[in-house]
């Protein structure tokens, strides 16, 4: 079969569990029944659609400030609930660090779909039956790593919750149950290497072989990548996902740098940041989803707010089907970008650059707002055995002049003084010049 009929073949999957999503959500989902009635969307209009796109355009786009608004207005869960209440089982939060928290419901059978794409994500970055996968992950209400436990559960991995453990504690019971995969943050895993390094335990001897890494853009950020492999090594692959999206991509193993999406389960639409249209192949656009198999809480259209680039390639990838992948991975967050006297710039354009100095155990960006000419301050900690020297700030100030094409005043600050996270790292300040 050519890539052109696969490619055909993958397009009317998605339109038909397209429609049979939205013939099972119109009748009782009141959040998407008042999208639909407000856009002129009927149910009605799905005859002789014959073409995913043609559907896709009568389509409303949904965001997540609506969500919120929802949820503040018919607390606690809002509207977006197909089925009934003594129905979902499970029950989720966002993080939080693109507004107010909100919660996800999921019913049996929307959960089983979450776990059967974390499936699919484990055997695409080359996890193997053989397998032990830890998870240094609080299990707390933000969804995390929860669906990655249970799916490589059901795949009959060994698997052990790292909940409610110093990162000592997580080292040690990563040695002493010969675990081979870690699923994390990348920022964890840069901190639970330094631990490592202070306590004296050679990880890149330990049996861990593969680091899947989520939560951030550092993943696929050449720098954090390299110095994770090292510090561990082991292979870094990388995935991301959303809450109330769902476990939506991953890194091929036969193709690093790159994120493949579950087509199979997922609609991708790249459109531009601050519009409607589609973005152009190899353009930055913002990641535009509708995910086919959660109908309990479903989403038509979502703007993630995640900044992307796309390349079509059509075929078979690490197993699933594939009209495409995000070069780079997940960018950045299209509301991150900052303007510093003129330039528009994403917190990973800086984070490639401090992440080169091997000397850095965290950092913190401080975005100094005044009219148009804002600054950007790096503060800077220094790692514990550090002997490169007091010219770290300015080698780095340097290298970021050359990246940047801007004058970045660096600080060091004092060990210890920077936070550390073991979930998503927020390492962006905005202020305002006092002067």
């Amino acid at each position: 079969m050519s890539t052109e009929d696969e490619h055909h073949n993958l397009q009317q999957l998605q339109l038909g569990k397209l429609k049979a999503l939205l013939k099972e959500i119109c009748p009782s989902n009141k959040f998407y029944r008042h999208k639909f009635d407000k856009s002129g969307f009927k149910i009605s209009d799905l005859d002789g659609v014959a073409e995913l796109s043609e559907l896709l355009e009568k389509l409303p786009f949904t965001e997540k400030k609506e969500l919120q608004r929802d949820q503040a207005e018919n607390p606690p869960y809002g509207t977006n609930l197909t089925c009934a209440p003594g129905d979902y089982s499970r029950i989720h939060r966002t993080s939080g660090t693109t507004g107010e928290p909100i919660y996800w419901l999921d019913t049996r059978q929307s959960w089983q779909w979450f776990l059967d794409c974390w499936k699919k994500v484990y055997r695409g970055v080359g996890v193997k039956d053989e397998d032990r996968i830890f998870f240094p992950f609080s299990f707390g209400p933000f969804i995390g790593f929860w669906g990655a436990f249970e799916a490589g559960l059901q795949l009959g991995n060994f698997c052990l919750a790292g909940g409610g453990m110093s990162s000592v504690g997580r080292l040690e019971c990563i040695l002493e149950h010969q675990s081979t995969v870690v699923c994390c943050t990348p920022t964890y895993a840069l901190h639970l290497a330094q631990v490592a390094r202070e306590e004296g335990i050679d990880l890149p001897s330990s049996p861990v072989r593969i680091l899947v890494v989520a939560g951030e853009p550092g993943g696929q950020v050449p720098g954090t990548r390299k110095r994770i492999a090292e510090l561990w090594g082991a292979e870094v692959r990388d995935h991301h996902g959303m809450t109330e999206i769902g476990c939506v991509t991953f890194e091929p193993e036969g193709s690093p740098g790159e994120l493949c999406a579950l087509e199979e389960d997922f609609i991708v639409e790249v459109v531009q940041p601050d519009g409607v249209e589609p973005a152009g192949e190899g353009e930055h656009g913002e990641l535009v989803l509708t995910n086919l198999g959660r109908p309990g809480s479903p989403l038509i259209r979502y703007r993630t707010g995640d900044l992307v680039q796309w390349r079509a390639e059509r075929g078979e990838l690490g197993g699933c089907a594939s009209s495409g992948r995000f070069v780079g991975g997940i960018l950045g967050r299209v509301d991150d970008m900052f303007f510093v006297r003129g330039n528009n710039v994403y917190p990973t354009a800086v984070e490639t650059v401090i992440r080169e100095f091997p000397e850095v155990a965290e950092y913190r960006l401080r975005v100094v707002e005044s009219g148009d000419l804002n600054s950007l301050e790096v503060d800077v900690e220094a790692v514990a055995d550090d002997s490169s020297g007091g010219d770290l700030s300015e080698r780095i100030s340097r290298a970021l002049h050359d990246a940047l094409l801007f004058r970045v005043r660096v600080s060091l600050v004092p060990q210890g003084s920077l936070p550390r996270y073991e979930l998503k790292a927020s390492r962006l300040v905005r202020e305002k010049d006092k002067q």
